[in-house]
Parts: C-alpha cells; sequence; structure tokens
C-alpha cells in the first residue's frame, strides 16, 4: 500500500506532536513531515507530498502569503489552512488565495480527520470551511484536538486559564471549554485528575 505524505507547516512543536499524534493513530499508512517555518517546510520536505496543513501564525513569511510560494513548488497538492485564526474575512483570504479548505483549530479530531480523508480522495464537495466559528472549543469523545493536546500540556504544567489563554493567544472562554472537554475526555472531575490521568496514559512527558 502507497505511504500518503502530509506536510504539516506550524510553528508550535507540540501543536505538531499533537496532530501527529492524531494522524499516525487514525491513518495507517501516513507519513507526517513537520516543519516549523515556509522556509524549513521548502528546504525538507520531498517532491511528493499528498496534501499540506497550514497555520497562518509562522515566523518570517505567514501562512497566507506563503501559499502562492507552496503552490508553486506543489502546484497540485491541496492545502488545508489549519488555524485558529477563523475570522470571516481570514476564512475568505484563505480561500481566495488558493487554499482548498480552511479548518479551525478548535474543531474535533474526527471532523478534521474527516475533511482531509475527503480532500485525500479528491472528494472537493461540501463546504470550504469546517468549524470556524469564533473559535469556540468542539469536544469529540473519541480524540483530543492537537489544540486540547496543547491546553492539556499546560494543564499539566499547573498553568491557570488565563496563563494558558495568554500563551496560546486564545480567550479564557475557549480555554475553559478546551479543559472541560479534557476532562470529559478523560472521564474526571478535576484538574488534578486530569493531570494525574494524562501522566497514566502517557499524554504528557
Amino acid at each position: 500500500m502507497n505511504t500518503t505524505r502530509l506536510l504539516v507547516i506550524d510553528d508550535h512543536a507540540l501543536f505538531r506532536s499533537g496532530l501527529r499524534m492524531v494522524l499516525s493513530t487514525n491513518m495507517p499508512n501516513t507519513e507526517v513531515i513537520e516543519a516549523g517555518s515556509l522556509i524549513e517546510a521548502m528546504n525538507i520536505a520531498p517532491e511528493k507530498i499528498d496534501a499540506i496543513m497550514l497555520d497562518i501564525k509562522l515566523p518570517g513569511l505567514n501562512g497566507l502569503e506563503g501559499i502562492a510560494l507552496l503552490k508553486r513548488k506543489w502546484p497540485l497538492t491541496p492545502i488545508l489552512m489549519l488555524s485558529s485564526q477563523d475570522e470571516p474575512e481570514t476564512v475568505r483570504l484563505a480561500l481566495a488565495r488558493g487554499a482548498t479548505r480552511f479548518i479551525s483549530k478548535a474543531d474535533t479530531a474526527d471532523n478534521i480527520l474527516a475533511v482531509l480523508g475527503r480532500v485525500l480522495r479528491g472528494d472537493l464537495s461540501g463546504p470550504t470551511t469546517q468549524g470556524a466559528s469564533g473559535g469556540d472549543a468542539t469536544n469529540s469523545h473519541h480524540h483530543l484536538t492537537p489544540r486540547q493536546c496543547e491546553v492539556l500540556d499546560r494543564l499539566c504544567q499547573g498553568m491557570s486559564n488565563k496563563l494558558i489563554a495568554r500563551q496560546l493567544d486564545l480567550s479564557e472562554h475557549t480555554v475553559r471549554g478546551h479543559v472541560q472537554a479534557i476532562l470529559t475526555f478523560l472521564q474526571v472531575s478535576s484538574r488534578s485528575e486530569a493531570a494525574f490521568a494524562a501522566r497514566r496514559r502517557g499524554l504528557v512527558g
């Protein structure tokens, strides 16, 4: 069976790690190539890529500006913009510049996987945006989203919602939603129980 090659461009290593875990667990025979910037992606990625997952906030050239650069190198490869910046104007710009789909980082892992699966199969029907609803956290009973993995890591470090929100550039309301989703996923009722359960399961270091 052929290997599916996915290029993930995001400057947050923990988010990339969480996304790689979700992709590798649910998509067998998938190779995830990670890059922290567009320049790094251009230098390390092979000639054949099946899909690109691109953040907007990047060091140097940002994701919106880099779409054209990526399309010159990989003209037939679909680009999925995966970002927490999901305001309508940002979504419109991303799609106008050539992104195939726009997915909010607040969306569930199941929905991210479903959209990616359809794009890889060449099915471009359906909405071009997924979960772009102002960044409210959405819970999946089956997986943590990559963003929730970031929140969980900081929760396990004892950070408050306010500090997590500042570090991840989110609202406290959104962080509270992610924390509640994490508690539900881990089937616990407190942050301390969540930290213990996450370490026991090997979800955090």
